[in-house]
């Protein structure tokens, strides 16, 4: 967002799920994870939470859609659906979950895939033509998981693209080197 120099950014540990890490006094999720955002007295926690407050507190940033926005609905929807539908369902496909329920409820890898794929149909970013913050949130299990990445082609290179954004390479060095950026 172009904004590092006016947040501070404080790394803490929390419990990941190969057993490492654990509770870091420090943080001040109310439940250990991350991420967390403070402004003063506010407090923001969950990602679609937190990437509303920042493009709304910093919308020169072009990166969300304000308030009165034409696309301000399909903005706040696919964060949500992250939420809601996309990383459920990466998180029980990585568990090896399944139940008709859940995929009644939540739906499937291939559903999501399928959801993703009709809204990029001809267009580069999730939003049309300009890179957003749910292009960054929808693409980012990805970087991170993978052994997840949809087969579509369509679906791979909007990932690339997305990937290929210098504020997302310099994140995934930090993560690699363990460096702070």
């Amino acid at each position: 967002m172009g904004i590092a120099d006016r947040i501070d950014l404080r790394e803490v540990s929390v419990a990941r799920p190969d057993g490492s890490g654990g509770p870091d006094p420090r943080n001040p999720h109310p439940e250990g994870k991350v991420p967390y955002l403070t402004d003063g007295a506010d407090h923001v926690h969950e990602r679609g939470a937190i990437i509303t407050y920042l493009t709304d507190r910093f919308p020169e940033t072009g990166l969300g859609r304000p308030v009165g926005h034409p696309q301000r609905g399909a903005f706040l929807s696919w964060l949500f659906y992250y939420q809601g539908v996309m990383e459920p369902v990466l998180v029980l496909d990585w568990a090896k979950i399944e139940h008709p329920v859940l995929q009644a409820t939540f739906r499937d890898l291939d559903a999501v895939f399928a959801r993703l794929s009709e809204a990029l149909d001809g267009l580069p970013y999730l939003l049309g033509e300009d890179y957003s913050a749910v292009d960054l949130l929808l693409s980012s299990p990805f970087q991170w998981l993978p052994e997840a990445m949809p087969k579509q082609s369509a679906l791979r290179a909007w990932i690339a693209r997305c990937a290929d954004r210098p504020a997302l390479k310099a994140v995934m060095a930090r993560e690699r080197t363990g460096v702070p950026v």
